[in-house]
């Protein structure tokens, strides 16, 4: 699963201006919807496609990495791990 770090992105931004950043200026300044912006803040394993990516990548003056981390699907690898035993 892809884990966004948007919350963390705006609070360092706020703490660093000195003031209040809302959804609605992240998407008048990126181009971004506020419903996508809504759901890649609220909605775990949210899919986006590249170009909001590099869109808030720009607006936060950041990484990829400093935006999304990948979390390794623990479900995914036990079944892995009893196909490889059946086998």
């Amino acid at each position: 699963m892809i884990r966004f770090h948007l919350k963390e992105l705006i609070a360092d931004k706020e703490f660093a201006e000195k003031r209040r950043i809302t959804i609605g200026e992240i998407s008048k300044e990126t181009g971004i919807n506020r419903m996508t912006l809504s759901k890649i803040i609220n909605h775990p394993g949210h899919s986006t496609v590249t170009d909001n990516l590099d869109k808030l990548c720009n607006y936060f003056d950041c990484s990829v990495e400093q935006l999304v981390t990948h979390i390794k699907d623990i479900e995914h690898d036990v079944t892995e791990e009893q196909k490889d035993k059946n086998e």
